[in-house]
């Protein structure tokens, strides 16, 4: 009885920690694919790949805060070069990361909070500036 226990068990924690390395290798992977597009000067890449490594969250991962300061960036430069569309989207796509996100708690919640603000605020200034 105990033998085929611990077998169950030692295939369930080795089951685990092979997700686990799965997971991180994609979110490493993601992550310099968002590097690379953003040196490149590609927005959608940059944004993309940055997106998918916050969605690969993990708790004990430094990438999705990364990921989310990268994007908070790109977004920041859109702004200040008046591209309002990229910026949203940029702000849009970092919420919707963290919202995909689940745990035992919501992750990156401030995130949200500040997306949140700037949404209003640049949708507020495009539906002035078209009326």
């Amino acid at each position: 009885m105990t033998r085929p226990l611990i077998t169950i068990l030692i295939a369930v924690l080795l089951s685990f920690t092979l997700l686990i390395l799965n997971v991180n290798h994609r979110q490493k992977v993601q992550y310099l694919e968002g590097m690379k597009g953003e040196q490149a000067g590609n927005f959608m890449v940059a944004l993309t790949g940055y997106e998918s490594a916050i969605r690969m969250y993990l708790p004990f991962s430094a990438l999705p805060e990364q990921s989310a300061q990268r994007i908070w960036a790109l977004a920041e430069i859109a702004e200040r070069k008046g591209d309002t569309e990229r910026a949203l989207a940029a702000y849009r796509s970092l919420r919707s990361a963290w919202y995909a996100v689940r745990w035992l708690r919501q992750p990156g919640q401030s995130w949200i909070n500040r997306c949140n603000t700037r949404i209003a605020a640049l949708t507020a200034q495009r539906k002035g500036s078209t009326q």
